[in-house]
């Protein structure tokens, strides 16, 4: 299981390289078309980058009473989050956001919140507890390893849509892999000979043509996450 210093090391490195890409997006490719329909690559950008905003809203909130808590793996769970009503508002918040926004500007946004975000990290301990959005209580070690899981797989959309090399860093595949296979028989998983992004592609149904998809991973015991 991933250290809070690990999963602190991996939402940096996939934040940084995030960034980094946003920022040599043209405005033209911020109107391309993305797999997550009927967000163009601006309103994506804008979602993607919303994930670490989501970061600073639960650490400046009190944390929660004691009780019941979430891991990230049962933050994916099918419920209300991903039902019709919820979907329609995150993809029009989106939307109306981008539409608002001088697409040149969503990476100086993402950097800010970035810059913001680093102290009150590093103040803050692991097991923290915050409450998020949808009403979940979990550490706060394990709602950042859902933050990277958003920004590495968006990441992910991103670069395909726009034609490039993906910028998914090795820290990040890490992590996200291991959350996917945590509950896997280690046998099946290796028999399927998908590791690392390739792996990460297929857990997540992010396979492009001709790669091996979801399906290759069937009895091996991979999680299959509710990723909306």
């Amino acid at each position: 299981m991933a250290t809070h210093t690990d999963v602190l090391a991996a939402l940096d490195a996939e934040t940084d390289a995030l960034l980094d890409a946003l920022a040599r997006i043209t405005p033209t490719e911020y109107r391309r078309a993305t797999r997550c329909a009927p967000w163009d690559v601006a309103a994506l950008a804008v979602h993607t980058v919303g994930a670490l905003d989501r970061v600073v809203a639960v650490l400046e909130a009190a944390p929660p009473p004691p009780g019941a808590r979430t891991g990230a793996a049962g933050y994916y769970r099918p419920d209300v989050r991903f039902s019709a009503e919820v979907d329609a508002d995150r993809v029009e918040s989106a939307m109306a956001a981008a539409e608002r926004a001088d697409p040149a500007l969503i990476a100086a946004a993402g950097a800010r919140l970035r810059a913001r975000l680093r102290p009150l990290l590093r103040a803050a301990p692991g097991d923290r507890m915050v409450r998020t959005r949808h009403g979940d209580a979990m550490t706060l070690t394990d709602f950042l390893v859902t933050r990277v899981l958003e920004i590495l797989v968006h990441g992910l959309d991103l670069a395909d849509a726009l034609g490039r090399r993906p910028w998914a860093t090795g820290p990040g595949v890490e992590l996200v892999g291991g959350l996917f296979a945590e509950t896997a028989d280690r046998s099946a998983l290796e028999g399927t000979g998908l590791t690392g992004l390739a792996f990460v592609r297929a857990a997540t149904g992010r396979a492009l043509p001709g790669q091996a998809g979801r399906s290759a991973l069937a009895g091996t015991g991979v999680r299959d996450l509710a990723l909306g």
